[in-house]
């Protein structure tokens, strides 16, 4: 499993899916430009004592990572993660092990051509008119546990 954050913004919110991605094992990337140094001190105190266990690859454009997919990767699927544009409910969507799950940016989301790159999208079911996203850390969190369990990872007897 993999998560994909274009264009991060917000330092606290991926310092929190570091974590996430340390504990689960999930190899982190991050599309620039990013709207923070790597170097920023909430980045590295939401991350805490964790950032030794995070896989991390930082690529200049969405088109890079999507070269080096193609290259290494290429039967891995993207998965356009919490789409406010539509797509499966999370909780029936059925993941594999290998996919790659791309969250877009905390104020924009993502935009039409990156979004076009997969015509599998998932959103998290929300009741209406309460509210018009969830946050960025905590949405990836239910994404990448959902993929996790329905794909059979955590079955596996690594996982406490």
């Amino acid at each position: 499993m993999e998560v994909v954050l274009f264009e991060p913004e917000i330092p606290p919110n991926t310092g929190n899916i570091a974590r996430l991605c340390a504990v689960t094992g999930t190899r982190l990337h991050l599309i620039e430009p990013l709207g923070f140094k790597l170097e920023d001190r909430y980045l590295k105190r939401a991350g805490l004592d964790y950032w030794p266990h995070v896989e991390m690859h930082v690529w200049p454009s969405m088109d890079a990572f999507m070269e080096d997919r193609a290259a290494t990767r290429p039967e891995a699927r993207l998965v356009i993660a919490s789409s406010k544009k539509g797509g499966f409910a999370v909780h029936r969507f059925a993941f594999h092990k290998d996919d790659i799950l791309l969250f877009g940016r905390e104020t924009a989301g993502l935009p039409p051509d990156v979004r076009d790159l997969s015509d599998l999208h998932v959103r998290i079911p929300m009741l209406k008119d309460h509210g018009r996203c969830i946050n960025l850390a905590t949405s990836c969190g239910i994404v990448v546990y959902q993929a996790l369990a329905s794909s059979g990872v955590l079955d596996n007897e690594e996982w406490y």
